[in-house]
């Protein structure tokens, strides 16, 4: 007998049986090694923040139930192969599946993790993926000066890969002072909002904030643009479209993974670029946080309320 976690309802969580089906010639049973707890979306929908607006929208793969809960939710998850197609049996893989013991999904959904990649490291393949998107997305240039606001995961990874274009300048910004630890880790600028340098011709914002915003459009140069990477689920945001936004011709625009930034690649393409990342092990420095399988129904209260910061957690399952 196998288990998974669920959310019952909005900020109460628990563990439940799960009896697998046998895979059929074209599927796999994957015993999960790790999964990760992204902090923004899984928190939002254990809150019970999922706008009924995005009720489809917002579903994972692999989702059971539906919003507000019951519901099965998670994609980051990491495992071996146990049964399946000689050449996937007894290799690691990852899979956007829910934090669950073992699981059985066609052979197409789960991707095998590059051996230069620890298992452990390789949960970070989903979020690594949303910030390739993001950079595709923001069409860097040789020279830019570059701001990423919020040093979440999502932000510092954006912030990585942005520091490896020629002569850019990049800084990444965060209200709290401690987070300059993670840019140092990643061999990226930190600053506080109110140090940080302006003149930027692209900026991009995940801090889920107003005050966020409104900075990003602040650092930007004439004819700059801040790529919006924040999902603020149910809240109501302001924008400040007056003061030098039309005369300095600036311009928003949105990023979101959904949807593949590059007509010339596929989403398994993408999910293969972010796994070849991982080999980095400055990412590393993205997981702060670890805890059992058995305690994410105590974790999870926690990690929403901001009684702990974990910026990933790494949820750790015990060999069956």
């Amino acid at each position: 007998m196998e288990r998974a976690f669920w959310v019952q309802k909005p900020d109460e969580g628990e563990i439940r049986s799960v009896t697998l089906r046998d895979p059929g010639p074209d599927e796999v049973l994957v015993r999960t090694l790790y999964s990760g707890v992204s902090r923004g979306t899984e928190t939002l929908v254990f809150r019970g923040g999922v706008p009924a607006s995005q009720y489809d929208v917002m579903r994972a793969p692999f989702q059971e139930g539906d919003f507000p809960g019951p519901v099965k939710y998670g994609y980051l998850n990491v495992g071996v192969v146990d049964q399946g197609p000689s050449e996937l049996r007894g290799r690691t893989v990852f899979c956007l599946y829910p934090h669950q013991t073992a699981y059985v999904v066609p052979a197409s959904a789960v991707t095998l993790v590059p051996d230069a990649v620890p298992p452990g490291r390789a949960i970070l393949a989903g979020t690594v993926e949303t910030a390739v998107n993001a950079v595709w997305d923001a069409r860097p240039r040789l020279g830019d000066r570059i701001a990423v606001i919020g040093a979440g995961m999502v932000g510092s990874s954006v912030a990585k890969l942005l520091s490896g274009f020629p002569a850019t300048r990049v800084q990444l910004i965060d209200v709290d002072p401690r987070q300059k630890e993670i840019a140092d880790a990643l061999g990226v600028d930190f600053s506080t909002p109110e140090e940080a340098l302006g003149d930027c011709d692209l900026v991009v914002h995940a801090s889920a904030s107003e005050a966020g915003l409104a900075k990003a459009l602040e650092l930007l140069a004439p004819e700059g643009e801040v790529v919006e990477l924040s999902w603020y689920g149910d809240r109501k945001v302001s924008v400040p479209l007056g003061e030098n936004f039309h005369s300095r011709r600036l311009t928003i625009r949105s990023s979101q993974v959904g949807t593949v930034a590059r007509p010339d690649r596929s989403y398994a393409q993408r999910l293969g670029v972010a796994l070849d990342l991982l080999a980095d092990p400055a990412f590393e420095a993205l997981v702060n946080g670890e805890c059992a399988f058995d305690d994410l129904p105590s974790v999870l209260p926690r990690l929403a309320t901001n009684e702990l910061s974990a910026r990933c957690l790494r949820v750790m399952y015990q060999p069956q």
